[in-house]
């Protein structure tokens, strides 16, 4: 006969099931034992996995505790993920899920004006699969829904926080770059106009 179950072992088990990330107190109900021991034993399976680089780990994201897999095996993992496209998202909802991450809270008509093309379609889409929500009203005229992304983006990200995202200057040329383009142009264009 097997020994009682450690409060490690039942930890460990549920978040190895559960579907969602799960809260520190939710695990704690369910385990019957006190947040505190749970959060310590979570700090522990994190360090213990990290420290034995495991192909998995715990880690700690906006709306609770997950296993995923460690980045260190992040190749094969995508490899074996790319094979399901199906809830894929097309470089236009990425666009537009970049622009509400990045500019939120934010309406349709302000993606629209950034992205150039009409949005609602791609809005909808973000809205179903969870990524973006309404979150509130702006006080301008005809006060459109403005929008901002959700526990679930950041979960999928691996983010506990939105001030976890990279600083989109990394993203854009340097204003010195922008400029020598700029000039550039400038010069094709007189060219062109005096020929």
């Amino acid at each position: 006969m097997r020994g009682e179950l450690t409060l490690e072992q039942k930890v460990e088990a549920l978040l190895t099931v559960a579907l969602e990330p799960i809260s520190a107190e939710e695990l704690a109900d369910v385990v019957e034992s006190g947040v505190d021991e749970v959060s310590a034993i979570l700090d522990e399976l994190r360090r213990e996995y990290m420290g034995d680089r495991r192909g998995f780990q715990f880690v700690e994201l906006a709306s609770g505790w997950v296993m995923q897999s460690s980045p260190d095996v992040a190749p094969w993992v995508i490899r074996f993920a790319n094979r399901e496209v199906s809830h894929r998202l097309s470089s236009a909802a990425l666009e537009t899920l970049a622009i509400v991450a990045y500019r939120q809270p934010v309406s349709r008509a302000q993606i629209a004006s950034i992205r150039g093309v009409n949005v609602d379609g791609v809005v909808r889409l973000l809205e179903q699969r969870g990524y973006i929500e309404a979150r509130g009203r702006s006080a301008g005229p005809g006060q459109p829904t403005l929008f901002g992304t959700t526990e679930l983006f950041l979960d999928r990200l691996g983010l506990s926080r939105l001030d976890e995202l990279p600083a989109i200057e990394q993203f854009m040329a340097p204003v010195e770059t922008a400029q020598q383009l700029a000039n550039e142009l400038q010069q094709r264009f007189d060219v062109t106009e005096v020929s």
